[in-house]
């Protein structure tokens, strides 16, 4: 007996700096852009010491009447700004080229991700909150990453330059800047902590928005029949608003959170002049206006890093999110047998298994020998654990205890996708994609297959007649989820799909549950003429689809109760010919 390890969950880092510093290295690949961009920050801050240094310039040569060589003035501050548009440009353009590609390698990250999460993950998570994280949440990464940053380093290279200039002309009076840093910093903090607690709650109430639109949108019928709009336009209204509210304190905790930062900015900044006007007795004029003008060119600089914390803090938020996903642990593919076709022999042993999280059993000491080419249908009342057997064997759930052997070998000895490709599985919930007939039956590994025998596959289905009396043949497009075809056609769409891939087990669960008699009687043809080759595993509701079955297995909570042929079982007159009798009545 082999013990499975259940997949755990890991979570990242909860504090601002562990989340930066792992952002960083989605900016590594691009450190040149990104070297460019700090280039051009630079000489944009280099040019708010050189305005105050050519006002003093200006200023001093007025005040000696001397004219000869201050009409180049003009100039200079010509070029002083053509270099802060050159900077601006580079620094933007190339910190939006960085920024932009790490929101693109965290979309495509946590989306490949998901792709490889096992079934339990999905089946724990709301759908509205999945479509979020890749859509909203990362967007909230993008504003830290695009205009935060932008910001965070034109901005605060302009304060460290318009610092270092009014230290040069006199460090004592400078030192009052310094001395409300503590003051800013406190204040940032706080509001920091709130702007990140509120843009989580705001990425949950985004979730639900996107969860009550999704099913709208997908159960749009289901609503409709059953007088649902009013029910889910409050559903609606109520995330709505409590998306609203959330917004409202971001913006409440950004406006009383500016002003307050102004207040102790211009306050510092009328103790320095006042302070300059006493103690500034020794320097020119020139030396005096230059001073006052880069101290006054301060406030904006700090109050723009002030307001950006909140875009930082929801990208911090977002980001937390998206590595949330990120850190999820993935299906366990600890096997490294492969063969190119198995023969098709399942062996379950002594299997029982419950869900994550759940004490209760769903499946019971379960013994099956299934042989190569049989046909073994599962019968019994819903919940008795059918369905959960079968995705044993293409591993979508880890059986806890016994085994399930392919072929001799143990499911969790192969690798996941040399597994995977010798199931073909149909079930009763068909997905289709809106895409043409023909993509959908070839899908994924199977899209290079040639429209002949995507068309002997459909054929075999019984749905070659109906596709090609559509408009556009087999370049008709289905819609989302196949909603331009009746339910019998998407369910030919999906076992001809199933057909075409060949593979040497085939699992049908409840796939001809939504079939008509005409339909069925169709589909029951073309099961037979590939059953002969496969092994089969039937999950029926219908059990007139499975009298010709070489086993039936009768389940019920979990275990089985009856097995053998369709006519052994009606002598038998046990469970089975009560289900038989039931469906007939």
């Amino acid at each position: 007996m082999k013990k499975k390890n259940k997949p755990k969950k890991t979570v990242p880092s909860d504090t601002n700096l562990a989340i930066y510093l792992r952002l960083l290295k989605y900016v590594v690949p691009y450190w040149k852009p990104f070297a460019v961009s700090l280039f051009g920050f630079l000489i944009f801050a280099a040019t708010q010491p050189a305005l105050a240094a050519l006002m003093e310039y200006l200023v001093d040569s007025l005040q000696a009447k001397d004219r000869s060589e201050i009409y180049w003035v003009p100039v200079a501050t010509i070029l002083i700004v053509f270099f802060r548009g050159i900077g601006s440009f580079l620094g933007s353009y190339y910190i939006a080229k960085v920024a932009n590609n790490v929101v693109h390698t965290l979309r495509c990250a946590i989306f490949d991700k998901y792709t490889t999460l096992p079934n339990g993950y999905f089946d724990d998570q709301n759908t509205g909150h999945l479509l979020s994280r890749v859509t909203y949440n990362v967007s909230q990464v993008t504003s830290a990453a695009t205009d935060a940053i932008k910001v965070v380093v034109r901005e605060g290279l302009t304060v460290i330059g318009l610092l270092a200039y009014l230290i040069y002309m006199n460090w004592a009076l400078s030192l009052i800047f310094l001395a409300i840093a503590p003051i800013i910093g406190l204040l940032v903090n706080y509001a920091g902590k709130r702007f990140k607690a509120i843009s989580k709650r705001l990425q949950v109430s985004m979730g639900d928005i996107t969860h009550v639109s999704s099913e709208l949108i997908n159960n749009y019928r289901v609503v409709r029949s059953f007088g649902g709009e009013d029910y889910e336009k409050n559903r609606f209204k109520q995330a709505s608003f409590s998306n609203l509210r959330q917004a409202m304190k971001m913006v409440q905790t950004g406006a009383i959170n500016t002003p307050v930062l102004q207040l102790i900015v211009a306050s510092a900044l009328a103790l320095m002049i006042y302070l300059a006007l006493l103690l500034m007795t020794q320097a020119t004029p020139g030396e005096f206006v230059a001073y006052i003008t880069a101290a006054g060119l301060m406030p904006k600089p700090i109050r723009q890093l002030s307001e950006v914390n909140a875009n930082i803090q929801k990208g911090i938020a977002g980001a937390e999110s998206v590595f949330e996903v990120l850190d999820q642990t993935p299906e366990l593919d600890n096997g490294g047998y492969e063969v190119d076709r198995v023969k098709g022999h399942i062996e379950i042993k002594n299997v029982s298994f419950n869900y994550p999280g759940t004490k209760e059993a769903v499946l019971k000491n379960i013994n099956i020998d299934i042989k190569p080419g049989m046909m073994v249908a599962l019968v019994g009342k819903s919940g008795s654990g059918k369905t959960t057997l079968a995705n044993l064997i293409p591993r979508f759930y880890q059986h806890q205890q016994g085994e399930v052997l392919l072929d001799g070998v143990d499911v969790t000895d192969y690798s996941l996708k040399n597994l995977r490709q010798h199931i073909s599985l149909v079930t009763q919930n068909v997905t289709l994609f809106n895409d043409t007939i023909a993509n959908n039956i070839a899908y994924g590994a199977l899209k290079d297959t040639p429209l002949d025998d995507i068309k002997k596959a459909a054929e075999d289905a019984n749905a070659k007649e109906f596709i090609e009396q559509l408009p556009n043949g087999w370049d008709t497009m289905v819609g989302e989820n196949g909603v331009k075809l009746s339910g019998g056609q998407r369910q030919r769409l999906a076992i001809a799909r199933a057909l075409l891939k060949n593979a040497p087990i085939l699992i049908f669960d409840e796939a001809t549950s939504a079939l008509d008699t005409e339909s069925e009687k169709l589909i029951q043809q073309a099961m037979e003429t590939v059953m002969h080759k496969s092994t089969t595993l039937v999950i029926a509701h219908r059990l007139s689809t499975i009298q010709n079955a070489d086993l039936i297995l009768v389940m019920d909570k979990g275990k089985v109760i009856e097995q053998g042929t369709h006519q052994s079982l009606i002598a038998n007159n046990g469970a089975y010919k009560k289900l038989l009798t039931n469906q007939i009545t």
